[in-house]
């Protein structure tokens, strides 16, 4: 069996699951892996024949999304030649974690194709969202990555083809630790944002992953530490606690692992926000911002007694062989 399996690169949670997968999929087949965008810090292990640009995230400093970067760096013509490029018929089975050139490729091609990934989950109505609904949001949860077939990952099972999410088995077979740090990963914000209220607080100590740090470095109560997973993973199995954005892996390892949360969404990322409401719904602490508060929050947020509920792993070769099993075939 030959299986495509295109990966957005907006984050490093995709490339991340795409890593763990990777090793139960070539059970199955010859495995070749598309990635588009260019977002992510982690290295690829996993063979990446065909690339593309396709739509990146930009930030603001402080938390948010840099809306006009997105668009300017956007090139529709490019995106088309790409989807048109992909050899998608010579393979058995396509496999998309949300990505728009392969979903235009299946399309223009009339391939069937698998959405597998947390954004799937959203297909259901059942799936948390904020207070407020947003228009745009919601059609790109549901339409940027068209596929025949759905399978989610989220929080909880929220729907009949909504599982629980894939943890990194270094964490399923690890000793967790309580060594009284603070894990920190926020790449929405810049240095200057937060390093007031980390410093403030000078009797804790924090291991704040930072996009541009190249070596481990002490700064009075901070270890600043570069994007690395091999480092992340040892900080978080040994944390107190982590602060994190609103996405979906990271949070999902840290309730696996039993660690307090807190949970920064970024602003105006509609699908950050609905995370952030499962969470919330779950008993996880849920800032709207990192303001002037913030250092009085994380200690209201550490004296807080109540423990957050633990998430259930994936079984990934049960998944998959669903997946298989169950593929939409070709018209």
């Amino acid at each position: 069996m030959k299986i495509f399996y295109a990966v957005q690169a907006t984050g490093n949670g995709h490339i991340s699951r795409a890593a763990q997968l990777y090793p139960y999929l070539k059970k199955f087949g010859e495995v070749d892996f598309f990635v588009s965008g260019n977002n992510s810090n982690l290295d690829f292990n996993f063979p990446v024949r065909y690339r593309s640009d396709g739509c990146s995230l930009h930030y603001s400093k402080c938390g948010g999304l840099n809306y006009m970067d997105i668009v300017k760096n956007i090139k529709p013509l490019s995106m088309y030649k790409d989807a048109k490029a992909l050899p998608l018929k010579r393979y058995d089975v396509v496999i998309n974690d949300f990505d728009f050139v392969t979903s235009l490729a299946c399309k223009l091609q009339k391939v069937p194709s698998v959405q597998l990934g947390h954004q799937a989950s959203f297909q259901s109505d059942n799936t948390p969202r904020p207070d407020k609904k947003s228009i745009v949001g919601e059609t790109i949860l549901k339409h940027y990555a068209h596929a025949t077939k759905h399978i989610g990952f989220h929080f909880q099972k929220y729907d009949s083809f909504v599982l629980p999410p894939v943890i990194k088995e270094e964490f399923i077979n690890a000793s967790v630790q309580n060594l009284k740090h603070i894990t920190v990963y926020l790449p929405s914000f810049q240095k200057h944002c937060l390093l007031q209220a980390f410093t403030h607080l000078k009797h804790l100590q924090f291991h704040w992953f930072l996009d541009g740090i190249k070596e481990i470095t002490v700064q009075n109560n901070i270890t600043f530490y570069p994007v690395n997973q091999q480092l992340f993973n040892q900080s978080l199995l040994n944390c107190l606690g982590l602060i994190t954005g609103g996405g979906f892996e990271t949070p999902a390892e840290a309730l696996y692992l039993g660690k307090k949360l807190m949970s920064i969404p970024i602003k105006n990322h509609y699908e950050q926000q609905c995370n952030a409401a499962a969470l919330r719904k779950m008993g996880v602490t849920v800032l709207e911002d990192a303001d002037e508060h913030f250092a009085d929050n994380i200690l209201k947020w550490l004296s807080d007694p109540k423990s957050n509920p633990k998430v259930q792993s994936n079984t990934i070769p049960e998944t998959l062989q669903f997946l298989f099993d169950t593929y939409p075939k070709s018209n």
